[in-house]
């Protein structure tokens, strides 16, 4: 018997990137709908391929409310 490999962990699943309304990013298996609060952006790969991506376009990683706080 094999041992069994969670969804999140499985390096060869095609995961998409997903996006909430605060800018913030994560991958989500491709297979499983996404959930509220969450879009699919436009790409899609390997979970190493995905996380890559999000490393180069999600550079400020604080939440767009607060992004958009003026200093006083």
């Amino acid at each position: 018997m094999g041992i069994a490999v969670s969804t999140i962990d499985d390096e060869n699943r095609v995961f998409s990137v997903v996006v909430n309304d605060e800018g913030q990013h994560s991958i989500w298996p491709d297979f499983k709908p996404v959930p509220a609060g969450w879009q699919e952006t436009d790409f899609k790969g390997l979970k190493k391929d995905c996380l890559e991506h999000i490393a180069k376009v999600w550079t400020d990683t604080r939440p767009l409310s607060l992004q958009r706080r003026k200093a006083p």
